[in-house]
C-alpha cells in the first residue's frame, strides 16, 4: 500500500475530530435504515469495507450483526475498536483477503473512490459477498468532482489520497457487470455540504433522493443483491 491509499490511516487519532459528523451521521442513516432494513442485519455476517474508525461497524454491532471492520491499517482499526467489539482486518478492499461468498452484508460508505481502482473494488466484494446477499454502498457523485478540485486547489481541503469519484450510471453498469442487481439507487446532499445553516434545505431535498434529481446529487447510495 502506498502513500495516497495509507493517506486517512496516518491521522486515525484526528479523524473524528476533523470529520463532517452532519456527513457521517447522514451516511449511517443512509445505510442501515434506507438502503437496509435493521431488521434484516441480526445474525448475519457483515463486512464493513473501509470501516475508517468505526461508526458504521458500530451502527452494525448495535443493530446484531457479526461484524468484521476492515481498513488499510492498524492506527484506523484501534479508533474502531474504541467504539465496538469486531472482527478487525487489515487489508485493501481492491484485493480482499476472505474467500468467495463469505458474507452475507456488505457496507462500504464514501470508500470505493479512495482507492485506485474503484472497479476491482467494486469485483472484490461481489465476489465475498453470498448469493442473495446484499451490498449497501455510497459513493460521492462524479458531477461534483469539479467542486473537490476547486477545494483543494484553494486549499481548503488538504487531502492527498485518491479522488476516483464514480457516477451515476457508471456505478449501475460496474455494479450489474459483476452480478449484482441494483434494488434501489438514489442520492443524497443536494447541495455540498460546507454551510451548516444550509443543513435544513439540503435535508428538505434528500426527499428527493429517487426522483431524477437524485442523478446529479452530491452522493450516491445504492442497494444491490447478489444473484
Amino acid at each position: 500500500m502506498n502513500e495516497k491509499g495509507l493517506f486517512y490511516d496516518k491521522f486515525a487519532s484526528e479523524f473524528d475530530r476533523k470529520m463532517n459528523m452532519y456527513d457521517t451521521e447522514k451516511r449511517v442513516r443512509v445505510v442501515f435504515n434506507t438502503l437496509l432494513s435493521p431488521k434484516e442485519l441480526k445474525g448475519k455476517k457483515l463486512l464493513d469495507a473501509g470501516c475508517g474508525t468505526g461508526w458504521f461497524s458500530r451502527r452494525a454491532v448495535e443493530l446484531g450483526a457479526v461484524v468484521t471492520s476492515l481498513d488499510v491499517g492498524e492506527n484506523l482499526l484501534n479508533e474502531v475498536k474504541k467504539k465496538c467489539e469486531t472482527t478487525r482486518v487489515v487489508g485493501d478492499v481492491t484485493a480482499l483477503k476472505f474467500k468467495d461468498n463469505s458474507f452475507d452484508i456488505i457496507v462500504s460508505s464514501d470508500v470505493i473512490e479512495h482507492t485506485p481502482d474503484p472497479k476491482l473494488a467494486i469485483k472484490e466484494m461481489a465476489r465475498v459477498l453470498k448469493k442473495g446477499g446484499v451490498l449497501a454502498l455510497t459513493v460521492p457523485n462524479n458531477c461534483w468532482h469539479f467542486a473537490v478540485s476547486i477545494g483543494n486547489a484553494l486549499k481548503l481541503r488538504p487531502y492527498q489520497g485518491y479522488e476516483n469519484w464514480v457516477g451515476w450510471a457508471q456505478l449501475k453498469k460496474e455494479l450489474e457487470k459483476n452480478g449484482l442487481q441494483v434494488k434501489k439507487q438514489m442520492g443524497f446532499h443536494f447541495i455540498p455540504f460546507v454551510v451548516s445553516a444550509l443543513y435544513p434545505v439540503i435535508d428538505y431535498f434528500d426527499r428527493y433522493g429517487e426522483s431524477a434529481l437524485g442523478r446529479v446529487m452530491v452522493n450516491i447510495g445504492v442497494r444491490a443483491e447478489k444473484k
